[in-house]
């Protein structure tokens, strides 16, 4: 729960996966993730899905919510954004396999979804 008073951070927190030995895939979705186009200054809207197989480390939702937030105001292009989130969670989690997908609203008629990965899905 976000209490009054709370602010965007780019800090991620974690906590231990007790399943480690198991391969499992955890998919947290977010409708609200917003940005601003860097050229215009427009607000842009996505929908954003991040799938990861945990290894040793699991995201902290909250804490991913105030990380996304914190693209609210940032001039950021699309495909980029993406990237960037799923850098993000490489680099705390050392996941097996993560896919950041960001299915951005149409804006002047074109929509565009981005799909970035790191690792081999196993099956």
């Amino acid at each position: 729960m976000l209490r009054r008073g709370e602010q965007p951070a780019k800090r991620l927190e974690t906590f231990p996966n007790h399943h480690p030995g198991r391969d499992y895939v955890i998919t947290l979705r977010t409708e609200e993730f917003t940005c601003v186009c860097p050229v215009t200054g427009q607000p842009d809207f996505a929908r954003l899905i991040i799938q990861y197989i945990p290894d040793r480390k699991i995201v902290e939702s909250k804490s991913l919510k105030l990380y996304l937030w914190s693209f609210r105001n940032q001039g950021i292009f699309h495909e980029h954004a993406a990237n960037t989130v799923l850098d993000k969670l490489v680099k705390i989690l050392a996941p097996r396999w993560c896919k950041v997908t960001a299915d951005f609203a149409a804006r002047g008629g074109i929509s565009i979804t981005v799909e970035a990965e790191h690792g081999k899905r196993n099956g």
